[in-house]
């Protein structure tokens, strides 16, 4: 029977253009591995202030701290400035998180971390096929990270992952932790490549690493192998979207110098750039997110809470280093869906803002 799981590994390697692939089964799950395979233990990770959490959960279950960088105000990202700020002599890796869609510049940060030998993580959860000079985000740093969640570019049903590198050793690593560490795992193979006459022996010993079962289902394979027949019109779709938004809003999202496109996993806004600010933060995101819906909008999402400002974190890993930029933003940033199916219903939901906004001008 063939292997759907090493069927979409394969694929996918080949359409992100890496060496390697290892699929997973979500993207929280690829973080966890991709950082254990580095070896980060008792060391310190930079990643940005601005994200999800998730990035941290994975940081403290593979032994290590999270060290937080603030973010450029008009991209979002972290840069190799924000990051040269806070890294140390326990720097052992850092986690480049390309948001919204849009990569990281991340030339610059291998640059600063190479001579260090520091590792890079790209965590493109949000950004599939987001092209970064003549390659695609997650495919330079020395491993890459995506997630196939039902809302992302492409979904393997409602969770789902993948880890790409084109570093044989980080790969085999991956995979082991990933797959319970079974000693027979490579860069390349997983389940497939065991000898089932010596594998039953007795004698046979299984793991000569402790692993973890983060291991993509077939279920899950077969979905994300529909997916990837669509996967460069959804993300044709998803920035189409994203041009809609712009034009409503008046204002390029995400504006940057570098060599780089924007995917659109969400079009996000600081509300001071295209609204008269005049209220409170919160009051003020409320009041515009109510006027939207009551004009027919479907609603828009906040910027979750910085990761240190989460209950699960804020009392021990806070830190002690202020992050005035990312603060401002996750109050302040509207993100506007663009995971619509329809072109069509997109221009409505933008035509509504469009609206609202000349009205308040």
């Amino acid at each position: 029977m063939n292997d759907p799981v090493a069927e979409f590994e394969r694929r996918f390697a080949k359409l992100i253009g890496s060496e390697y692939c290892i699929a997973v089964n979500s993207g929280t799950s690829a973080l966890h591995a991709a950082l254990e395979a580095i070896d980060v233990r008792h060391g310190e990770i930079i990643m940005p202030a601005l994200c999800p959490a998730m990035d941290a959960f994975a940081i403290i279950h593979a032994g290590a701290w999270p060290i937080f960088a603030d973010v450029d105000p008009q991209t979002h990202l972290v840069t190799h400035e924000t990051i040269a700020k806070v890294i140390g002599p326990r720097t052992k890796a850092i986690i480049a998180v390309a948001l919204h869609g849009l990569p990281c510049d991340i030339e610059p940060i291998l640059a600063l971390a190479k001579p260090r030998s520091i590792a890079v993580i790209e965590d493109c959860a949000q950004c599939l096929l987001g092209r970064y000079r003549d390659g695609f985000a997650g495919t330079r740093a020395d491993i890459g990270c995506f997630s196939f969640e039902r809302k992302k570019h492409l979904t393997t049903g409602s969770e789902g992952g993948a880890i790409v590198s084109n570093n044989p050793l980080y790969a085999k690593r991956a995979r082991k932790f990933a797959g319970l560490g079974y000693k027979h795992m490579t860069a390349e193979t997983g389940r497939t490549s065991l000898n089932a006459a010596e594998f039953q022996h007795p004698g046979y010993q299984r793991f000569d690493t402790i692993g973890l079962n983060y291991r993509m289902s077939w279920a899950q394979a077969e979905a994300g192998l529909i997916a990837l027949k669509d996967v460069r019109d959804a993300v044709w779709r998803r920035q189409e979207i994203g041009y809609l938004w712009q034009q409503a809003l008046g204002c390029q999202l995400q504006p940057h110098s570098y060599d780089a496109d924007n995917t659109f996993y969400s079009a996000a806004v600081e509300y001071e750039d295209a609204i008269l600010d005049c209220m409170d933060d919160r009051n003020r995101w409320k009041e515009l997110y109510d006027k939207f819906v009551s004009l027919g909008g479907d609603g828009f999402y906040a910027m979750p809470q910085l990761p240190y400002n989460e209950p699960a974190l804020e009392d021990e890993y806070r830190g002690l280093e202020a992050h005035p930029i990312a603060e401002r933003l996750q109050q302040r940033l509207m993100l506007f869906k663009t995971h619509y199916k329809s072109l069509t219903v997109a221009k409505e939901q933008a035509d509504i803002l469009s609206g609202m906004l000349n009205v308040n001008a």
